[in-house]
C-alpha cells in the first residue's frame, strides 16, 4: 500500500444532511449483527450491575467499591493498542468469534464464584479484569467490522444505533437485576450474562464460515504499531477528538463508580433504586436515539458535544442536592440524553476519520485515551468520595465536564470535532 494512503486521514463529510436512524438496518449482516449485540448488551448491563451492587454490598469504602469500573477499563487501556493491530492483520469474524466465547466462559465462571459462595472482591474484581480483557480485544474490531458494514453517510446513525442498543439493554438490565438480585442470587444474574453470548457467536460462526477474502494488511506487528500511531497522531482533528475523549471520560466516569455509593449511603436505599437510576440513564440515551438525526442537521459537531457536556455536567452537579426519587429520575434521563449525544458524537467523528484500513488501529489509540480517562476518573473519584464525601466528588467531576463544555464551545471555530 503506497505510503500516503497510510498517512492521509479521509476528508470530513461536508453538508450536514438528515440520515433516518433506522437507515443502517437495511443492511442484511448488520441488521443480524444488531440485534445480536442487544442480547449480548443485556447481558453485560446484567452483569455490571451485579458486580458493582455486589462489591457495594462487600466493602464500605468507596475506593473498593469504585475498583469495579477501574477493573473494567484498566484491560482495555492496558490492550487496546495491541488488540487493533490484530483486528488490522486476522479474520476479524473468526476473531470476534474466539473473544465472544472467551468471554462467555469468563462469566460462567463469575457465576460459578459466586453460586458456589466462594464471592469476595479479589475474585469478583479478577474475573471482571477477564471479562474486560475479552472486550479491549473485541472492540477495536467490532467497531471496525461494523462500519465497514455501512454507508460512510450511515455511521453517525450506526453510531447512535449501536449506542441505542446499548441503552436499551441499560433500561432493561439494571431493572431486571434490582428485582431479581435480592431474589436468585447474583450467581445467576453472572449465568444469564454467559447465555447472553450465544446470538452473537452464531452471527460470527455463519460469517466466519462463508470464507471471504482476507483483505486484512499484512505487516510486522512493529510496522503496523508506528503506521496506526502515526497516523492518528499526525491528524490535529483526531488528536483534538482524543483530547476531548480524555478529560470527558474521566469526569464522567463518576456516576458510574459512584452511583451504588450515592444510593446506599446518601439515599440509603437498596439494590432496586440503584437499578431504576441506572435504567434513567439508559431511558435518557434511549429518547436520544430518535432526537438526535433531527439536532445533527441543526448543530454542527462541536456545538452538539458541547451542549451535551453542559447537561451532563450540570446533572452531576444538582445530583448531591436532591433526594427525591421523583426529581432524581428525570434529572438522570436528560443526563442519559446528554450521554447518548457525547458518546455517538465522539465515537463517529473517530470512525470517519481514517480508511477502512487502519481504522481498527486508528479506533484503538481512541479506546485506550478512553479507557485510560475511565481508568484513572474512577480511581480519582473514589478517593475523593473517601476523603470528602459522595456529595463532593460528583459536584466536582460534575464542574470538570461543564469547564470542557465551555472550553469547547468557545474554541469551536479554531478547533472543530
Amino acid at each position: 500500500m503506497p505510503k500516503s494512503s497510510l498517512s492521509s486521514p479521509l476528508p470530513a463529510q461536508p453538508a450536514r444532511t438528515r440520515v433516518p436512524l433506522s437507515k443502517p438496518l437495511r443492511h442484511p449482516r448488520y441488521r443480524r449483527l444488531w440485534m445480536a449485540n442487544l442480547v449480548s448488551n443485556l447481558g453485560t448491563w446484567t452483569q455490571t450491575f451485579a458486580s458493582a451492587w455486589l462489591i457495594a454490598s462487600m466493602s464500605e469504602s468507596a475506593a473498593i467499591t469504585t475498583l469495579v469500573q477501574t477493573a473494567t477499563y484498566i484491560p482495555i487501556f492496558l490492550f487496546a493498542l495491541f488488540a487493533g493491530v490484530i483486528a488490522d492483520a486476522v479474520d476479524r469474524p473468526k476473531f470476534l468469534f474466539f473473544c465472544n466465547l472467551y468471554m462467555a466462559l469468563c462469566a460462567c465462571a463469575m457465576a460459578v464464584l459466586v453460586i458456589s459462595g466462594n464471592a469476595s472482591a479479589p475474585p469478583v474484581l479478577a474475573l471482571t479484569f477477564c471479562l474486560a480483557t475479552g472486550s479491549a480485544f473485541v472492540w477495536p474490531a467490532w467497531q471496525a467490522s461494523v462500519s465497514g458494514l455501512v454507508e460512510p453517510d450511515e455511521l453517525e446513525a450506526a453510531a447512535t444505533l449501536n449506542n441505542l442498543s446499548y441503552s436499551v439493554a441499560s433500561i432493561v438490565g439494571p431493572a431486571l437485576g434490582g428485582i431479581l438480585f435480592n431474589w436468585i442470587g447474583a450467581g445467576a444474574l453472572f449465568l444469564v450474562n454467559a447465555i447472553s453470548f450465544v446470538g452473537l457467536l452464531s452471527v460470527y460462526w455463519a460469517w466466519w464460515q462463508e470464507r471471504l477474502p482476507n483483505t486484512a494488511a499484512r505487516h510486522g506487528f512493529v510496522h503496523s504499531m508506528k503506521a496506526g500511531l502515526s497516523t492518528a497522531f499526525g491528524c490535529g482533528r483526531y488528536r483534538r477528538i482524543l483530547v476531548n475523549v480524555c478529560t470527558v471520560f474521566f469526569a464522567s466516569i463518576a456516576f458510574a463508580a459512584l452511583l451504588p455509593l450515592f444510593v446506599r449511603d446518601v439515599l440509603r436505599l437498596d439494590s432496586s433504586t440503584f437499578g431504576t437510576l441506572m435504567g434513567s440513564l439508559g431511558a435518557g440515551a434511549v429518547l436520544a436515539a430518535f432526537l438526535l438525526p433531527s439536532l445533527r442537521v441543526r448543530f454542527d459537531k462541536t456545538t452538539l458535544l458541547s451542549g451535551a457536556l453542559l447537561v451532563y455536567g450540570l446533572m452531576l452537579m444538582l445530583m448531591p442536592l436532591i433526594t427525591s426519587l421523583w426529581l432524581l429520575v428525570p434529572l438522570i434521563v436528560c443526563g442519559g440524553m446528554a450521554w447518548s449525544a457525547i458518546v455517538s458524537t465522539m465515537n463517529a467523528a473517530a470512525q470517519a476519520s481514517f480508511p477502512h484500513s487502519l481504522r481498527a488501529r486508528t479506533l484503538s489509540i481512541y479506546l485506550f485515551v478512553m479507557a485510560g480517562g475511565y481508568a484513572l476518573g474512577s480511581l480519582v473519584w473514589g478517593r475523593v468520595a473517601d476523603g470528602a464525601g459522595v456529595k463532593v466528588a460528583f459536584a466536582v467531576a460534575g464542574a470538570c465536564l461543564v469547564v470542557n463544555a465551555v472550553m469547547l464551545a468557545t474554541r469551536k471555530h479554531d478547533n472543530p470535532i
